[in-house]
């Protein structure tokens, strides 16, 4: 029996990790959309960054469309958890539409920051990706050129402002905390009147499992993060895990997508998930390790989650 017995493999389980208050609530909100108005219900942009809980949600009756133009003005549209410029819900209202927004209550935090600075006449530079729909969102906030984006220390040198005695800065909520940090200080080093948010724009989801990572990098020969290609905050995870120690990091949809040769001579592998990836993924990929290895599994856990936000009132409504 001994040429059959399974490698031993240490598996070390990120917590917290997964769903984030702001994705449930988002995928509740289309769920019970479904519920009250019966299918169809459009949906701009992915709900959150995962194509499995896309999937399901479009087996349910939901259309995801990139653009309000592409919604009849008769079916409900639901705005993303990742927030929309400002022109568009005004547009869904001069077409009478039934709308319901999913913007993450964090992201929303952010955008009245930004509004709030703009009414005190100051200038805003966002740090956040070019092209992430919540950087186009919480840029889409303010008129074109209120805004300035940087995305590295580097960007700090060369942006050109209107007054460096009056500006602000906001952040995406799902970057990478030391990363930020840095930007932050060369930001302050540039522009030392500049103004920042009263408490840290990344959320605590994000910051919770980058710390967790953190925590089990040093262990771990090998991290597999489960989240999609085009989530930021799973991609963050990623190279939060290789800068804490941990020579190999893979992003994974699925079991499917893990790389075993990369792991061949792993003796311990740590997993964890972005926010928008659901346990069930996360559970087929463990479940993956258990039918390949003899596995030892251990939870590091570096904080306890019990946030909740509550879904629109549109929809707690029974008329």
């Amino acid at each position: 029996m001994t040429d059959t017995a399974l490698r031993p493999l240490d598996v070390y389980l990120a917590a917290p990790r997964g769903f984030c208050a702001g994705v449930d609530r988002a995928i509740k909100i289309v769920e019970m959309a479904l519920e009250k108005w019966g299918a169809p219900v459009y949906v701009r942009h992915e709900i959150v960054h995962n194509k499995y809980v896309v999937d399901d949600l479009r087996a349910k009756g939901a259309v995801f469309v990139e653009e309000l133009e592409e919604c009849p003005d008769d079916r409900p549209v639901i705005f993303s958890a990742h927030g929309v410029p400002k022109a568009v819900p005004a547009e869904a209202a001069k077409r009478e539409m039934v709308f319901v927004d999913a913007t993450c209550p964090l992201v929303s935090k952010v955008h009245i920051e930004a509004a709030r600075h703009a009414e005190n006449g100051l200038q805003m530079i966002m740090i956040g990706h070019a092209g992430h729909p919540e950087t186009v969102g919480t840029m889409g906030q303010l008129p074109q050129g209120e805004v300035l984006l940087v995305e590295t220390p580097d960007d700090v040198a060369h942006v050109e402002v209107r007054d460096p005695e009056r500006l602000a800065f906001v952040t995406q909520t799902t970057l990478s905390v030391d990363d930020t940090a840095d930007i932050v200080a060369a930001l302050q080093k540039r522009f030392p009147a500049i103004v920042g948010p009263h408490k840290e724009d990344i959320c605590y989801a994000t910051t919770n499992r980058q710390e967790a990572v953190k925590a089990i990098a040093s262990k771990i020969d090998a991290l597999m993060v489960v989240g999609a290609p085009n989530s930021s905050n799973s991609r963050r995870l990623v190279e939060v895990g290789r800068k804490a120690g941990c020579a190999y990091a893979q992003l994974v949809q699925r079991a499917e997508d893990i790389d075993w040769r990369a792991l061949e001579g792993a003796r311990s592998v740590g997993i964890t998930a972005g926010a928008s990836a659901p346990e069930v993924l996360i559970e087929e990929v463990t479940q993956a390790f258990r039918d390949r290895f003899d596995v030892s599994e251990r939870v590091v856990e570096t904080a306890q989650e019990n946030v909740e936000f509550k879904v629109p009132r549109v929809l707690r409504e029974t008329a």
